[in-house]
């Protein structure tokens, strides 16, 4: 992994991880429940938000092993008993933090396109960069340096949100599925909660998650490459 690509790939993950997290506290607090914005966690300082492995340690990793980098924040606290229907309003906070990566994924790729039309050899720059394992050559232009950090954006925001979307506890896929489930059905539902790391790990390592990530991924290279 050259380093260029793991600085990268690390600083974009570090800033999905907490748009991620302060999505789930904005929304906490607009459905009544102010714990997260109390505690400071309604911020995007990254620093309010960091977990040593799951933010560090987990997506340094993955990199390194040249797997989908994703990983993790310290949650934001939520008191269910401040929010007006706990059930429902708890179905928009789990959501938000995916919702908030994939508006900036979106973002992402439509400022890629804007810069090709501003300047069409980005696109072939941005192509050797990655064929080329990472290296830059002299005297690039500043708008193909951002080019490769959007590009990372528009994929590391992606592998979160399909990661998170996991129907699994305690991932945010879970909590939209209890709030569409009855609530006797997400009772039973959410007994899988003690065994939810041990299930996500599993999944990772059947390749359950490089299945689901590599049709987008065709998708996302297929519009910048275009």
């Amino acid at each position: 992994m050259n380093i260029i690509t793991l600085v990268i790939s690390l600083f974009v993950l570090l800033f999905a991880i907490t748009v991620h997290e302060a999505a789930h506290g904005w929304a906490a607090s607009r459905f009544g429940d102010d714990t997260a914005r109390n505690m400071g966690r309604v911020t995007l300082n990254p620093v309010a938000h960091i977990d040593p492995f799951g933010t560090v340690l987990l997506p340094l990793l993955l990199v390194l092993m040249k797997a989908p980098p994703f990983g993790w924040a310290k949650p934001v606290p939520v008191n269910p008993y401040n929010l007006r229907n706990p059930r429902k309003d708890n179905l928009w906070i789990s959501a938000a933090g995916p919702m908030a990566n994939v508006l900036v994924a979106i973002l992402s790729l439509l400022a890629i396109i804007l810069i090709k039309l501003a300047s069409p050899g980005v696109a072939l720059f941005l192509r050797n960069f990655l064929v080329g394992r990472g290296g830059l050559p002299r005297g690039f232009h500043p708008l193909e340096g951002l080019a490769i950090i959007l590009f990372y954006g528009v994929l590391v925001n992606t592998y979160l949100v399909v990661f998170n979307l996991i129907p699994v506890p305690p991932l945010d896929g879970s909590g939209v599925l209890m709030g569409l489930l009855s609530e006797n059905a997400a009772q039973k539902y959410d007994r899988l909660r003690p065994y939810g790391f041990l299930i996500v790990v599993g999944l990772i390592y059947m390749g359950v998650l490089s299945f689901i990530i590599r049709p987008i991924e065709i998708i996302i290279y297929t519009l910048i490459f275009l």
